[in-house]
């Protein structure tokens, strides 16, 4: 593999993934991860929390997602199916907040 192919991490430590591997493909933990790193995403948190001009760290986005799933880790969202199904409504608002979906009416 060249240096300039992204490489993904698949749930299983170690293996590498395709880069078409699409991100609503991936666990719902990594998905979750992933979006704490998100820059957009962790000011997303810091709006939603009350602060609009504000920028969460990636530590503080996890918290967010915790605190809005009601989980004590993000693993949770595993095997905790109300869990998940609160993080894919966050998800949701996330994309519709960055334009990437329609807003709900």
């Amino acid at each position: 593999m060249d240096n300039k192919s992204p490489v993904l991490r698949s749930a299983k430590r170690g293996e590498t993934a395709t880069p078409s591997m699409n991100f609503f493909d991936l666990p719902i933990p990594q998905q979750a991860g992933i979006l704490c790193n998100d820059p957009r995403f962790q000011h997303f948190a810091a709006v939603r929390c009350g602060f609009p001009g504000g920028q969460f760290s990636s530590q503080a986005a996890a918290e967010f997602i915790r605190d809005i799933c009601m989980i004590s880790s993000r693993r949770d969202l595993a095997s905790n199916h109300v869990a998940a199904a609160r993080f894919q409504a966050l998800r949701t608002d996330f994309d519709a907040w960055t334009g990437k979906i329609a807003s709900p009416r």
